[in-house]
């Protein structure tokens, strides 16, 4: 909305020539998103406790039920945060805006209708499991449909260290995109168990994309580097951007002791948000080490399940995902969440190499 309000400005005023880069309007959306989240952190949290929105805890984590009653759906925070500051920031004309809105927005409504299914409906399980995969199978879906017929983008894979290797998908790239999209968000939503382990690591993979997206949509960068241009791409960094800004908002009530957590409707629409970030600017593989840690949660559980299923009953950690794991092995909370965001940092450095190392 200020890039349209007021870069055509800049012939008669020449301070509004910044409007025009990209850079520029990804930190002040930052910077938005981040103050906006602080500022109105206190008031929606005293607002989540008095419609009595609380987390219900398992007890099978004893540490935890100290935390219960702890107000929940905290992502609403953060997604109003994003959707002004990418609104006020970003070039609405920019059809991968809307479309990272519309991922945001649409995950972000499966994982509200499974938060006030818990809180409000008092059914601790949320939505099935097979419903909420359907949903989220269906946002996807409709995103990667209408990001196909754009002419700027294409079907083809591109591989992490690999320059000369780049296979066409054909059709078979929505479904694989699909894919992609409901496991980063199932990944950040399982690995969203401690106070701040999950935003943590969000907040370092948006900022990794944004390097990422603003690259390939950079014609120079993009040849030099040898990866697949995307014209116009790189105006999501704003959204990313505003991502970051939100997380670090966020985090400052969510880290431990938590005053509020982010919910299904945060995690889903964070992870929903980062796999599409990653089809956009075609490093779909690159994904597995940029969101490594949610990768090992993920497998953990699918690990943990399996096995004791195969086996009759055992178990290969105490319990799954990972981190409840070394938390009963007596690791202390806030020891395994700043271990977990040093993992995240190393992973994301190393990601970014693949751009050099090819």
């Amino acid at each position: 909305m200020l890039y349209h309000l007021l870069y055509p400005l800049h012939t008669e005023f020449g301070f509004l020539n910044l409007f025009r880069y990209i850079t520029f309007r990804s930190v002040y959306a930052l910077l938005t998103a981040l103050t906006l989240t602080i500022f109105c952190g206190p008031a929606f949290i005293r607002f989540l406790r008095r419609l009595k929105f609380g987390q219900y805890i398992s007890e099978d984590v004893a540490a935890h039920l100290q935390k219960a009653g702890t107000p929940t759906m905290g992502g609403l925070l953060m997604g109003f945060a994003i959707l002004v500051s990418v609104l006020l920031w970003g070039d609405l004309a920019n059809v991968y805006v809307w479309l990272c809105l519309l991922v945001f927005t649409g995950f972000g409504l499966v994982g509200f209708a499974d938060d006030y299914t818990k809180v409000v409906r008092k059914q601790n399980k949320g939505l099935s499991a097979r419903g909420k995969f359907l949903l989220q199978m269906l946002v996807a879906a409709v995103a990667m449909v209408l990001l196909v017929q754009q002419p700027a983008y294409s079907t083809v894979l591109s591989l992490p260290f690999l320059k000369g290797i780049r296979p066409d998908l054909g059709w078979l790239y929505v479904p694989f995109a699909v894919l992609v999209m409901v496991g980063s968000s199932n990944g950040v939503n399982l690995t969203d168990g401690l106070d701040g382990l999950a935003i943590g690591p969000s907040i370092v993979a948006g900022a990794c994309f944004a390097i990422f997206v603003y690259v390939a949509g950079h014609a120079d960068i993009s040849r030099y580097l040898q990866i697949a241009p995307i014209a116009g791409v790189g105006e999501v960094t704003v959204f990313c951007g505003a991502l970051v800004g939100a997380g670090m908002g966020f985090l400052w009530f969510n880290a431990y002791p938590a005053q509020v957590f982010m919910g299904d409707v945060g995690s889903l629409s964070i992870g929903g948000a980062l796999g599409f970030i990653a089809v956009l600017c075609k490093q779909e593989l690159v994904l597995l080490i940029v969101g490594g840690l949610f990768v090992v949660e993920t497998l953990s559980v699918i690990l943990q399940v399996g096995y004791f299923k195969m086996s009759g009953g055992k178990r290969i950690f105490r319990m799954a995902p990972l981190h409840h794991h070394f938390e009963l092995k007596g690791i202390p909370e806030s020891k395994i969440i700043i271990r977990f965001w040093i993992l995240s940092i190393v992973l994301a450095l190393l990601a970014l190499s693949t751009l050099k190392i090819r």
